[in-house]
This record gives C-alpha cells, structure tokens and sequence, in this order.
C-alpha cells in the first residue's frame, strides 16, 4: 500500500496581513454609531463651540490666529479618541473569546497587532481631515505649509494613542471600554493642554502637564504654526509614552494569548 504524502499546511502571506483584513475591520468598526460620533463629529463641534469667536477670528497667534491654534489642537483630541478607540476595539474581540481563537487560526500575532493599528490610524486621519475641513470653513487661518505639516504631525503622533488603545483593550475586559476611556482622554487633554493653554494655570501646572502624553503630541502639531516651545522635549515625550505603551501592549497581548 502507497503511503500518501501530507502537504505541509501553508502560512499566509504578511502572517495573514491584508487589504481585505483592513476592509473587512474598517466597515465593522464604522457600524458603531458611538465610534463614528465621538471620533469625527465630538472633535469638530468642540472646536466651533470654543474656537470661532469673533476675538478668536481677529486675534494672531504665530503664523495664524488663535481659532487655527483651537483647530489643531482639536484636531489633535480627534485623532487621540480616534486612535484610542481603534485600539481599544480588541476589548470587544477579547469579551468574545477571540484571543483564545486566535491561536488556532493562520492569522500571526504581530500581523493581528499591524491591522489593529493600520485601523486606527485610517480612523485617526479622517478625524484630522473632518476637522480641518470644517475649519477651513469656520475662519481658521493657517499659512498652506501649515496647513499640512500640522494635519500630518497631528495624524502621525496620535500613533501613541493607538498603542495607548491597544494596551487599554487588553488591560480592560469590557465592550464598553471608551466609556471608560473617554472620560480619562478628556483629562489628559485638558492636563496636557489641548483645551487652554498650561501656562495659565500656574508654573506648578504647566510643569506637571509636561509629564503627560497628551502634552508631547499637542506641542509637536501646534509647532508650524507657533514655532514656540521645547521641540526636542516635546519629542522624547513621544517617543518615551509610546514605549511605555507599546510595551505596555506586547505584554498584556502575550499574557493574554499564553492563556490556554
């Protein structure tokens, strides 16, 4: 009798990485009617509440006036509910008894990380356009390379909010993880001075607000239109709170896919 040989069992591509992955996590985190008000429409109406005034309009500040200064950092606080969010949707995935499935299917670890992240960085970067969009229209004045560099910093440094998100989802066990998070966003923001400038609070305040990760973010994206504070700071906050995250991620991700 002929032995039949078994073909080795093939990996996908990528550790199962794809654009149809991407599609497919994109549409089912869009159906979330809470995701799509609280990461695009929250942001901008914050910033015509706050930052269209008559004396906001007419007031200059660095290359722009102070509405384009509301405008980015609102732009900012969208793409961190943004990025926070797409993270934090492994909550749900987790409550559903997918980490323990996820070892039995061809999909990699590092490659269901990566999707993760590519959505949350898709949502993050419509946040930022709704926001500039509207603000285009609602007397933000910004010089054109402005215009740019500080949508693109406020996109790309959200990242940290991303792996801030991940972390979340892994360390909360809860489908209503940015009910939790929501709230602690707006705290962070308001220390790490998104809502009013730190400054105006006392010297004691705006040294402790340097500390939090919302700080680092808002400094770097406001700076082409400032170009005032401490770039270099500003920038290993950034890099120092997405380590901290990040690792913060890996760890509860692999503590959580050992669990037989």
């Amino acid at each position: 009798m002929t032995a039949v040989a078994i073909p080795d069992r093939t990996l996908p591509r990528f550790g199962g990485f794809s654009l149809g992955m991407i599609k497919l996590e994109l549409r089912r985190m869009l159906r979330n009617r809470r995701t799509v008000v609280f990461t695009f429409v929250l942001p901008a109406v914050f910033f015509l509440l706050f930052g269209t005034s008559g004396d906001y309009r007419t007031e200059r500040l660095g290359a722009g006036n102070v509405t384009g200064y509301v405008l980015v950092s609102m732009a900012v606080y969208g793409a961190m509910l943004a990025t926070t969010s797409g993270g934090a949707m492994v909550s749900v995935e987790r409550a559903a008894g997918w980490s323990r499935q996820l070892r039995l299917t061809p999909l990699s670890p590092v490659a269901y990380i990566a999707v993760k992240l590519v959505i949350a960085m898709i949502i993050g970067a419509v946040s930022v356009a709704v926001a500039f969009v509207v603000g285009a229209f609602s007397g933000a004045e910004l010089p054109a390379y402005a215009w740019v560099a500080c949508g693109l910093l406020a996109w790309v440094c959200a990242l940290v909010f991303a792996a801030f998100g991940l972390f979340m989802g892994y360390l909360l066990p809860s489908e209503n993880v940015m009910q939790i998070l929501g709230p602690v966003l707006a705290v962070l923001s308001f220390a790490g001075g998104l809502f009013a400038p730190v400054d105006q609070f006392g010297h004691t305040f705006a040294t402790i607000a340097k500390f939090t990760p919302v700080y680092g973010v808002g400094e770097i994206a406001r700076y082409p239109l400032t170009h005032t504070g401490n770039l270099w700071l500003s920038t290993l906050n950034v890099v120092v709170w997405a380590t901290v995250f990040s690792a913060g991620a890996m760890w509860r991700f692999r503590r959580d896919t050992a669990r037989g």
